[in-house]
Order: C-alpha cells, then sequence, then structure tokens
C-alpha cells in the first residue's frame, strides 16, 4: 500500500477527528486519519468525559468555553442523527485549604473577565447544590452551570461521519511505525500495510506522540501516567454537578443513564505506558468518594479501567509547528483535560495548518516553550 496524501493525521481520538473535520470543512482535500486502532480507542475512550470552563489560565479558560459552546449545537453542526450526550449539569470544585480558597478566588477573576457564569459558593451553598455532600473540613468551592459531562465515543463517532462525508479518508486498525522526513522536510508516514506519501503530518497520537516524534529526531517532553477510573451500577438521579476535590484528587459525577463514573489522580505513579486496573485504586477510590458523597457506599461496581494521561511539564498541551521540520505539527501533550476543548482547539489547528489567522493565539503552547524555560502551568488539574 504506497499511496500519497495533501494531509496526513496520525491519531484517531477526538482530537484527530476534531482536525480532519476543520480541515475538510475548510476546503482541504485528500486528508487522511490513521489510527492503529478503533476510533476513541485510546485516551479519548478511557477518559472521564468532563467538560468545564473552570481552568486557572486564561487560554484553557477560552479553549474550554468556545468548546461548550460548541458542544451545545455540535449535534446540528456535524449533522449527527444520534445524540452525544451533552448535559450541563454543571461542575462543583471543593476547596479544602487556605491556598486552595486563594487559587479559586484567582481563578473566578479570570474567568469573570471571560464571561464565564462561576462562582463562589460556602459550604452551605455546596449542599445545597449536592445535598448528599459531605461538608466537613470543606473551606467553600466553585460552581459553574455550564460545566457538564458529553459521551466521547459518541463525540468522535459525530466528528468522524461528518470528516467522511467532507471526503476524509480513516484508516483504522493502521499502525504508524514511523514518520519520514527529508532535508528538513515532513515526506511521509510508514505503516504496516506500507507508506503514505505527505508534505504535511498532524501528530496527535496521545502518549504515544513521543516516540513517534523522535522518529524524525524530535524529543517532545512528553511523559504517560495511568489514571484510573470506575464506572458504578446505574441508580435513579442524584447528582447533577461533577464533583471534583484537587485536594484528594478525584472527580465523580453521574451520567445520564445513572451510572456514576468516578477517577482518581495519583502522583506517585509511575511514568510508564500501564493500563492496567489495580485493587489498590479500587480500595483508595471507595474510600475518598464514601468520604464526599457518602450514599455513594451503597453503589455496587460494575467495572474498572485506566487510560494514559500525555504530561507535559507544565500540563499543557503542545500546539502548533515544529521549527526546522517543515509539515510537522503537533496536537499533543493535553495532560487530562483534551477531550473537552477539542471542538475549539480542532478549529484553531486547522487554521494554523492552513496558514490562517487563528480565532485566538496559541503561540504559548508552542514547542519551543520548554526550551526557552516559558512554562506556561495550568493550576486547576486533577
Amino acid at each position: 500500500m504506497n499511496k500519497t496524501a495533501d494531509y496526513v493525521i496520525v491519531g484517531g481520538g477526538v482530537i484527530g477527528c476534531s482536525i480532519a473535520y476543520n480541515l475538510a470543512k475548510k476546503g482541504a482535500k485528500n486528508i487522511v486519519l490513521i489510527e492503529k486502532g478503533y476510533l476513541a480507542s485510546g485516551a479519548t475512550g478511557r477518559c472521564g468525559a468532563g467538560v468545564r470552563m473552570q481552568f486557572g489560565t486564561e487560554t484553557n479558560c477560552l479553549l474550554a468555553k468556545h468548546s461548550i459552546e460548541m458542544f451545545e449545537h455540535l449535534e446540528e453542526e456535524l449533522e449527527y442523527p444520534d445524540s452525544i450526550e451533552f448535559k450541563q449539569g454543571g461542575y462543583l470544585l471543593l476547596a479544602y485549604t487556605e491556598k486552595m480558597v486563594e487559587q479559586f478566588h484567582k481563578n473566578l477573576g479570570v474567568q469573570h473577565r471571560l464571561g464565564i457564569p462561576s462562582r463562589w459558593v460556602t459550604p452551605e451553598e455546596a449542599k445545597e447544590i449536592v445535598p448528599h455532600l459531605n461538608t466537613q473540613g470543606l473551606l467553600g468551592a466553585t460552581f459553574c452551570g455550564k460545566d457538564g459531562h458529553c459521551n466521547p465515543f459518541k463525540t468522535t463517532d459525530a466528528y468522524a461521519k461528518a470528516a467522511k462525508r467532507l471526503g476524509v479518508e480513516i484508516m483504522t486498525y493502521t499502525e504508524v511505525s514511523r514518520l519520514l522526513e527529508r532535508d528538513g522536510k515532513i515526506i511521509g508516514v510508514e505503516t504496516g500495510g506500507g507508506i503514505i506519501e505527505t508534505p504535511v503530518v498532524v501528530l496527535c497520537a496521545g502518549a504515544h506522540s513521543r516516540e513517534l516524534a523522535a522518529t524524525v529526531g524530535v524529543d517532545l517532553p512528553i511523559t504517560p501516567e495511568r489514571h484510573q477510573i470506575l464506572v458504578t451500577e446505574p441508580v435513579e438521579m442524584m447528582q447533577g454537578p461533577m464533583v471534583m476535590s484537587f485536594y484528594h484528587g478525584l472527580y465523580c459525577q453521574q451520567v445520564p443513564h445513572g451510572s456514576f463514573i468516578m477517577g482518581l489522580g495519583d502522583p506517585n505513579e509511575p511514568k510508564e505506558y500501564n493500563q492496567q486496573g489495580s485493587w489498590q485504586f479500587l480500595h483508595e477510590m471507595a474510600a475518598k468518594a464514601t468520604f464526599i458523597l457518602p450514599p455513594l457506599a451503597n453503589l455496587r461496581v460494575v467495572r474498572q479501567w485506566a487510560g494514559l494521561y500525555d504530561l507535559t511539564p507544565d500540563r499543557q498541551q503542545i500546539l502548533g509547528s515544529v521549527p526546522g521540520l517543515q509539515g510537522f505539527h503537533l496536537a499533543a501533550g493535553f495532560s487530562g483535560h483534551g477531550f473537552m476543548i477539542a471542538p475549539m482547539t480542532g478549529k484553531l489547528m486547522a487554521e494554523h495548518i492552513l496558514g490562517e489567522p487563528t480565532g485566538f493565539p496559541i503561540s504559548m503552547f508552542d514547542f519551543t516553550r520548554f526550551e526557552r524555560g516559558e512554562l506556561y502551568v495550568e493550576p486547576s488539574v486533577v
């Protein structure tokens, strides 16, 4: 299988499919998207499915705000006959230390300047929002009713089907083994089935982006980190918002069909490609979740799974081109919040790849910031 393409996108998660659709929507032709498994088989299909505007940096707030506004009309935009199960039940972010209170108020200042309808709530008000919340030790919280949940498989499927209608070729179960370059220019990709010649490669392969970039001599500062999640049996609706505690490193939400999905971050997790579940996670998750939300102790766990964050040193994505290697573009290193900013990221990346002015600047996410030491730390991630 030797063929040619004008654009090759490596990675069939929501980011890759969003970029493919937006490129095709703008008139780009001969686009090939390659995924080594099924669409959304990587980090997208293993994520917690939450979407929120409540970040601590202006650009992430903007990415999320625009993305959520796009989620609100995405089924119509993509002419998707099914539902992406978008639900805006809000996010309740809990503060347990004075330092968190201070940071949350700084975050609110950023959010309010951008028109995000978040607000500070007292422990008593937090309990009104989530009646079964245990307020022991709680100093306050922030809440934004525009935040919510969306089905990552349906969202990816919606982008992929819309991209196909616009002429994008999607190759699943096809693994890219290396990128190809000559004289400082991208010339193609090598797959298990042969070479695809192309002058443009967009790399959005999550935690695996680093090893592929290395095949053309680019050292991406991305490390994999396992994050585990569990899902319970479905019960009657009892919780509207996602409840998130950076102090406990967890998030927990009830999805539209009634199950609770919850995840836990572990700062001591080894940086390796491990997607196996552990009983230690189940034990710690149960202890922390039932402390914050006591009635969850009565629920039975259906299953648990793990996925990989693609972490960067500042917990921020890498967007844009690689200097010195013409035709090479990056959309990786999302550090756990790629799904929720995928709609706007796809639009901005398409603009950038085609040489158009971007909707707002993405230069702070460029690859060379790590060499310059100009990190742009996002304080609000689990």
